[in-house]
């Protein structure tokens, strides 16, 4: 039986995602952020398969992923605030983290499985970072969907996609609590 970790418990119970729009530098250097990357490694992984691997983005290649997200949102017809919004999740933070689903050919793990495995890895690099005490936030949006992005911007193969974007920092303005699900609502329990 694990032993009972009431601090990490505490954390889970209280945990809040900081707004990419208020995280500034400093963010994680490559030691800090290797610790954060294995704790997210550490994810449930049916198979073995590695479903998923890690870009690291910042400085310059923040810049051009915003100045590529503001050329997309045109090319798709967005308006001008949602080109902006897209172009700024980018080149204001001060580090992101691009989770990478890569669908593996198993006849065990099915490609769902694989694709839950990739949202726990960015979950998992969102607490590590939250427990760490950086700010962060997991951000998707219609720039990880659309495949001439995420193709041109970051290399992906076919068998690839965005789960999300982890962004990392320093908390610029903590948030204010957000209503939370009414457990009574949405749980059932069944013992027969």
């Amino acid at each position: 039986m694990p032993v009972a970790n009431p601090q990490a418990l505490e954390f889970l119970l209280t945990r809040r995602s900081r707004p990419s729009k208020t995280l500034r530098a400093p963010a994680p250097d490559a030691e800090q952020l290797k610790v954060l990357l294995t704790a997210a490694a550490r994810t449930p992984d049916h198979g073995k398969l590695e479903p998923w691997r890690f870009i690291v983005l910042q400085g310059d290649a923040l810049q051009r992923m915003g100045k590529a997200a503001e050329a997309c949102g045109a090319r798709l017809g967005k308006d001008a605030e949602a080109c902006a919004k897209a172009a700024n999740a980018f080149a204001t933070s001060p580090l992101c983290v691009a989770v990478i689903e890569v669908q593996k050919p198993s006849e065990k793990v099915p490609p769902v499985e694989q694709t839950y495995s990739a949202g726990a890895v960015c979950l998992a690099l969102l607490n590590a970072a939250l427990a760490d005490g950086w700010g962060a936030n997991w951000l998707s949006g219609w720039t990880s969907h659309d495949r001439g992005f995420i193709t041109e911007n970051l290399g992906l193969a076919d068998n690839e996609t965005v789960a999300g974007f982890i962004h990392i920092g320093t908390e610029g303005k903590a948030p204010p609590e957000r209503p939370r699900p009414d457990l009574d609502a949405i749980t059932t329990w069944v013992s027969e």
